[in-house]
């Protein structure tokens, strides 16, 4: 049972989805990179469930609903704004101002 491989490669997908977050600007680019930082947890769940039981398989379930659920309400709120703003880009979206 070798973990350092998936390991691995769940840190250089979470540490790409983290830096995505702090530099993109584009609220689809944002969200993309979220979800990648999920999948990366989720992969780090089914390998540490080979050596610590079904557990981490079981919350693998709990974080694709949530994922889910997050990306529904997520691109409707992006819907909105881009049907109010025409444009999904952070920098330019200030709807609490007037």
């Amino acid at each position: 049972m070798l973990l350092g491989p998936s390991l691995l490669v769940s840190a250089i997908l979470f540490t790409i989805g983290v830096v995505g977050v702090m530099l993109r600007r584009n609220a689809i680019v944002l969200f993309m990179c979220i979800e990648l930082m999920l999948n990366a947890v989720n992969l780090t769940f089914v390998a540490l469930s080979q050596v610590l039981g079904l557990g981490g398989q079981v919350m693998v379930f709990f974080v694709m609903t949530v994922a889910a659920a997050e990306a529904a309400v997520g691109l409707a709120i992006i819907l909105a704004i881009f049907r109010h703003t025409r444009s999904v880009d952070l920098k330019n979206i200030n709807l609490l101002q007037g």
